[in-house]
């Protein structure tokens, strides 16, 4: 673990090592720590994705950077029943993909009944609630029925799992769709991906359809875009002094107070919070399937020490598994909110549960070792986890720890083959993030934990067919308050996303989407 004086040292080091370079006009750079391991809408929820998703493809319904506000995107309108359950959107009529291929109400039926398709087995199939049938009407008329109301649906569908894809292009790429290729309507083109190095995407000339919350709406600004691979924060802060990057929203927390004083920088964070780091157990795994031993971790683990030591103030502890300031919140949960550090009170719950510390320091009970396996992946959780691993040996325990590269790491963590697991995750509101992680259907994953309760599947449905605010709250607000009590999580931090970018170009407005930054990157242009 660096700190914060060796941290710039090095940074100032690399920055002096590397030549410098000026911001290309016709090309942008932009870096991040990991890859996605595919650019399939359907196959991924890598945040990693959804950043290169949004430029290439689009959505039927677009939102604004207060993550509240909905915008036409490809549809100029929609109707919506009086029962909630039929959605008719009317469609532009001047959309193209990338290929010169005018877009029809029957491509965006297409990607959205591929996204429900069993076959497909997408890990966010539920989010298009439940499907009696969509259907292309005409050219510019899409129907959109639903077996029961989905309160969330518009917002679900301003997603990148939602964008509308060719599928002339699917089947001739057949597996490698989002691998080899991908035909979107987005301003910007697949250019060419080399997994763990760098995504180029071209400009799309013909764009002109851009949602109304930017200032241009097609075409781009920019020729082209690069997404660089740069898996050492350090060298990200390095790479943006000397100009080798034009922007990058995952520049280290030690470096922000410097890039906001440094002449040729400017510095954007976004309004809201609503991007949560976590620690997840396998409830039904030896070890952590005892209540006592989660709840002995959240105690054992300084969430203040984390944020000041590894991020320098710049995020937010966290004790709940969601920002409290998230739609459908519930204010009963605060009552079973682990919210102390007590290394003390660990100790007795586990002394407590029958633990019992060895001879070489690990608790062990009926002859089993407290020695949980860690899954994680590569870029900023290797510091955590080392932390992590430090405080919890203090108390008996012995966190195994396994790092892997995204491009495969993706798989291993929908597998049933480790204890505990590492993960971040936006969300728009309290029920789409209880759908996500605590629905018995999303197991093995994205619901890793193995949580399946028929009461928090009641629950889940009841709100998302709700008609009225206070019907989805209160149930949403009951799970909520039930997968806190049963310590499903150990939660870490919640992140604003931050822009650092050169002057060189136009200041950005940092979009909370799904992690997205730049959202459709319409917004990326140079100063002059």
């Amino acid at each position: 673990m660096f700190s914060r004086k060796s941290s710039l040292l090095l940074s100032a080091a690399l920055a002096a090592a590397l030549p410098a370079a000026g911001l290309q006009a016709q090309e942008v750079k932009l870096a991040r720590l990991i890859d996605s391991n595919s650019y399939d809408p359907h196959k991924t929820t890598a945040t990693a994705a959804a950043e290169v998703l949004f430029m290439i493809a689009d959505t039927l319904v677009a939102i604004d950077s207060d993550m509240k506000t909905l915008h036409p995107g490809l549809a100029k309108s929609w109707d919506i029943s009086e029962d909630g359950l039929t959605y008719t959107f009317h469609l532009r009529d001047d959309v193209t993909f990338c290929d010169g291929k005018k877009m029809t109400a029957a491509d965006v039926a297409f990607s959205f009944n591929r996204w429900i398709d069993p076959e497909v087995k997408s890990p966010v199939a539920w989010r298009a609630g439940q499907v009696d049938a969509i259907t292309a009407i005409d050219d510019t008329t899409l129907e959109y029925k639903l077996k029961a109301p989905f309160s969330e649906l518009l917002y679900q569908l301003t997603q990148n799992f939602a964008v509308v894809i060719d599928k002339e292009t699917v089947d001739r790429l057949g597996p490698d769709f989002g691998v080899a290729g991908f035909n979107g309507t987005g301003p910007f083109c697949w250019g060419e991906w080399l997994p763990r190095d760098r995504f180029t995407m071209t400009r799309n000339p013909n764009y002109t359809w851009g949602p109304e919350i930017y200032e241009n709406t097609g075409p781009a600004k920019v020729e082209k875009i690069t997404w660089s691979i740069i898996p050492e924060a350090n060298t990200i802060t390095a790479a943006l002094m000397t100009g080798q990057i034009d922007a990058t929203n995952y520049a280290p927390h030690i470096s922000l107070d410097q890039f906001e004083t440094m002449p040729g920088f400017v510095v954007s964070p976004s309004d809201s919070a609503r991007y949560t780091y976590f620690v997840g157990f396998k409830l039904d795994k030896p070890t952590v399937s005892d209540l006592a031993v989660r709840q002995a971790m959240n105690y054992a683990f300084d969430r203040v020490a984390l944020v000041e030591d590894q991020f320098y103030g710049k995020v937010l502890p966290a004790y709940s598994y969601i920002a409290t300031d998230t739609l459908d919140w519930s204010a009963d949960v605060e009552k079973v909110l682990i919210q102390n550090y007590d290394i003390d009170k660990a100790k007795a719950l586990l002394d407590e549960a029958g633990w019992s510390v060895g001879s070489d320091g690990i608790r062990e009970k009926d002859g089993v070792k407290l020695k949980p396996v860690l899954y994680s992946l590569s870029g900023v959780w290797p510091n955590i986890i080392q932390a992590l691993q430090a405080e919890l040996l203090k108390v008996g325990i012995d966190l195994e720890l396994n790092v892997f590269d995204p491009t495969v790491g993706w798989g291993k963590l929908a597998t049933q083959e480790f204890d505990m697991f590492t993960m971040a995750y936006p969300y728009v509101s309290a029920g789409d993030a209880m759908n996500l992680y605590f629905r018995s259907g999303n197991t093995p994953a994205p619901n890793r934990t193995n949580w399946k309760d028929a009461e928090t599947d009641a629950w889940l449905a009841a709100g998302s067919a709700a008609l009225s605010d206070a019907e989805r709250a209160e149930n949403f607000g009951k799970v909520l308050y039930k997968v806190h009590e049963a310590v499903n999580w150990l939660p870490l931090y919640h992140a604003p996303i931050i822009i650092v970018q050169s002057d060189k170009l136009k200041p950005m407005t940092a979009h909370p989407i799904y992690g997205a930054a730049y959202y459709k990157g319409l917004g990326i242009e140079p100063a002059q």
